[in-house]
């Protein structure tokens, strides 16, 4: 469902890439932007869909995820307020290549590719932005692979909430984030007890606090690097 809002810039009010714009530039995007509500375990795309848009999270919290033959859920990423994503099957003009699901009730908004290439042909500083952004996802995905194959379970939910605080990814991030134990699970394809336990651990080497309805992250450096020499 498309919803408009009064003032079109609360949809850019946690990106980065929008302040970097000219004017000129920004308010195209703001004129040709639109706003769609999703509900809490609702599709905002599919595997297989055409890809028409770049999305962007106003406010909730989305997974990107795919399905093996057999079954398996597989997460690649999360994106919370501010984060935008697609830009990679925009540029390839193919079809989606996964999911993308809303953890919690979320505002999403639309660029239509028109809008999309159009700052590509005429924006320099958006150039630069997507450039450092697929910098930086395929570093995230690649250290996904680590650590599925190489860390244990307590590292790997550090190394995932480690990640959901990259500035180009999740730029609306701060250091308390609202996010439950399934959530954590989700991202790092574990169970929500599982999860728990790691919490319980990090929590223990004084990474994060756990607090009623989400974390506090108080070393976001030790997060990136445990368990690496971490004495505590």
């Amino acid at each position: 469902m498309t919803q408009e809002i009064s003032d079109p810039k609360e949809r850019f009010v946690k990106t980065m890439w929008a302040s970097l714009l000219a004017p000129e530039h920004m308010q195209r995007v703001m004129a040709e932007v639109v706003e769609r509500f999703v509900p809490a375990g609702g599709y905002v795309c599919r595997k297989g869909d055409s890809v028409d848009y770049w999305m962007g999270v106003i406010d909730g919290f989305l997974k990107m995820s795919s399905i093996s033959p057999e079954g398996k859920t597989i997460t690649f990423s999360c994106m919370l307020s501010g984060g935008w994503f697609g830009e990679g099957s925009l540029l390839k003009t193919e079809t989606r290549k996964y999911d993308v699901v809303a953890l919690r009730d979320t505002r999403v908004a639309y660029m239509p590719r028109s809008t999309f290439n159009w700052l590509l042909d005429t924006s320099i500083p958006f150039n630069r932005f997507l450039l450092q952004q697929l910098n930086a996802r395929l570093g995230l995905f690649i250290s996904l692979v680590e650590y599925d194959r190489m860390l244990d379970t307590d590292t790997r939910v550090a190394r995932c909430l480690a990640a959901m605080f990259n500035p180009y990814l999740n730029p609306g991030s701060g250091m308390q984030l609202q996010i439950s134990q399934e959530e954590i699970g989700y991202i790092s394809s574990v169970s929500r007890q599982r999860a728990n336990q790691s919490l319980q651990l990090l929590e223990k080497k004084k990474l994060l606090s756990v607090d009623y309805g989400g974390i506090t992250i108080l070393d976001l450096e030790g997060l990136r690097s445990f368990p690496d020499d971490i004495e505590r």
